[in-house]
C-alpha cells in the first residue's frame, strides 16, 4: 500500500513558507509522502525542505499588486491554477490537504474543496490573512490551525490554537541558554523579513552610534539589509566605529539567535516563533502596512509576557531605539527576565500539534 499524500500549499514568503516546511520536515519523518504546491516566488524558499517533497510550481496570482490588466487576468490565472490541481489531485489523491496562506494556496485547497478532500489551513498571524478567511467562511474546509492565540476566525470550521511551527534548524536550539550582556562582545542581531527593512536599515546604525562609547564598543552586529541598501548600512556602521556583518539574507539565522544577547526585528509570526523557540529578548518595530496591522497582533503576546519591547514605526527614531537599546544591554537581570519570558511564552511542540491535526482530519474523514 502506498504511503498516504500530504499536500502542502503556501504562498511565495517565508512566513508562509518556514511553517509550511516545518510540517513537511515532521511528514517525511513519519513516513507520509509530501508535495509542495507554490508558484515561483515560493520554489526560492523551499531550498532547505527535505529532498523527498516534491516541488510542484502552480499558476496563480494576485489581485492586490499590479496594474489593471494584471487584476483583470488574474481570475484566469488562478481558475488554470485550480485546474491544473484537480488533475493532478486526481492522479494522486492526497489524504490531506494543508494550505498555509498566500495566493499560491487557492488551486490545491479550491482543488481539494471540489473533490471533498479532507482539508484545512495554518494561520501564522494573529489576523487571518485574504485566502484563508476566504477558505474558513462557509465550512469550505474542516479545520483552522492557529499561530497566534486569539484569532479571530469567520466560519464554522474546528479552531485549534497550535501555535507557529519552526524549522528543524530552530527547534534544535530551543532553549539555549541565554549568556547576558556582560563586559564583552555581544551579538546583535537585526532582522527584517524575508525582503529587508528599510525602516531599519535607516534607523539602527544611527541609534548604535548613538549609545555610550563603552557599550558601543563591545557590539557584534548582523544586520539584514536590502541590496540597494547594503553599502550605506556598512557605511554607517562603519563610521561610528561598529563591527557589522550587512548582508541581504542570512541562512543561518537559528544559530545567530542562538548567540545573541538582544534581537530588533520585525514581527513577522516565524520572526516572533524563532525568537520565543530559541528564548531571547527583543526590540519589535511591526511593518506598519501589514494587512490588518497584524504584525502588531503577532507581537502583542511577547509584549505582553514582558519579553519584549513594541515601537510603532511612527514613534521609531534613534534616539528613541538607542534608549532601549541601553536599557537592555545594561542591565543583564532584566535582559536575563526577557529571555526567560520569551522562553516561557514560545510554543516548542507547535509542529506535533499540527501534526496530530492532520492525522485526525486523516483518521476522521
Amino acid at each position: 500500500m502506498a504511503a498516504p499524500l500530504l499536500l502542502i500549499a503556501a504562498g511565495g514568503t517565508g512566513g508562509h513558507m518556514f511553517p509550511a516546511q516545518a510540517l513537511a520536515e515532521a511528514m517525511v519523518k513519519r513516513g507520509w509522502r509530501v508535495k509542495l504546491s507554490t508558484d515561483a516566488r515560493g520554489a526560492r524558499y523551499a531550498g532547505g525542505y527535505p529532498k523527498e517533497v516534491a516541488i510542484e510550481e502552480v499558476a496563480s496570482a494576485t489581485f492586490a499588486r499590479g496594474g489593471v490588466l494584471a487584476k483583470l487576468v488574474a481570475p484566469f490565472r488562478i481558475f488554470a491554477g485550480v485546474a491544473g490541481a484537480w488533475a493532478g489531485m486526481r492522479r494522486d489523491q492526497p489524504a490531506v490537504v494543508v494550505g498555509f496562506g498566500g495566493y499560491p494556496s487557492i488551486p490545491a485547497l479550491a482543488a481539494a474543496y471540489l473533490l471533498k478532500l479532507p482539508r484545512m489551513v495554518h494561520e501564522q498571524n494573529g489576523i487571518l490573512g485574504r485566502v484563508n478567511a476566504f477558505f474558513a467562511r462557509g465550512s469550505r474546509i474542516h479545520a483552522v490551525a492557529c499561530g497566534i492565540w486569539p484569532t479571530e476566525v469567520p466560519g464554522g470550521a474546528e479552531v485549534i490554537h497550535t501555535g507557529n511551527p519552526v524549522r528543524a534548524a530552530v527547534s534544535e536550539r530551543a532553549g539555549a541558554p541565554y549568556i547576558p550582556p556582560g563586559d564583552y562582545p555581544m551579538s546583535l542581531l537585526v532582522i527584517g523579513g524575508s525582503q529587508g527593512a528599510r525602516i531599519l536599515s535607516d534607523v539602527v546604525p544611527d541609534a548604535l552610534a548613538a549609545l555610550p562609547d563603552a557599550l558601543r564598543d563591545r557590539l557584534r552586529v548582523a544586520h539584514q539589509a536590502r541590496p540597494e541598501d547594503l553599502d550605506r548600512v556598512a557605511a554607517g556602521y562603519a563610521g561610528a566605529g561598529i563591527r557589522a556583518e550587512v548582508k541581504p539574507f542570512f541562512d543561518d539565522v537559528p544559530a545567530r539567535l542562538s548567540e545573541a544577547q538582544l534581537v530588533i526585528s520585525r514581527s513577522g509570526a516565524s520572526s516572533v516563533a524563532d525568537i520565543s523557540v530559541i528564548g531571547r529578548p527583543s526590540i519589535l518595530i511591526p511593518f506598519a502596512a501589514a494587512a490588518g496591522d497584524h504584525q502588531t497582533a503577532n507581537a502583542r503576546g511577547l509584549v505582553e509576557a514582558e519579553a519584549a519591547i513594541l515601537i510603532p514605526e511612527s514613534r521609531l527614531d534613534a534616539a528613541t531605539l538607542a534608549g532601549h537599546v541601553a536599557a537592555i544591554l545594561e542591565h543583564p537581570d532584566a535582559a536575563t527576565r526577557m529571555a526567560h519570558a520569551a522562553l516561557a511564552y514560545g510554543i516548542p511542540d507547535a509542529t506535533d500539534r499540527l501534526v496530530a491535526m492532520v492525522e485526525a482530519l486523516r483518521v476522521k474523514e
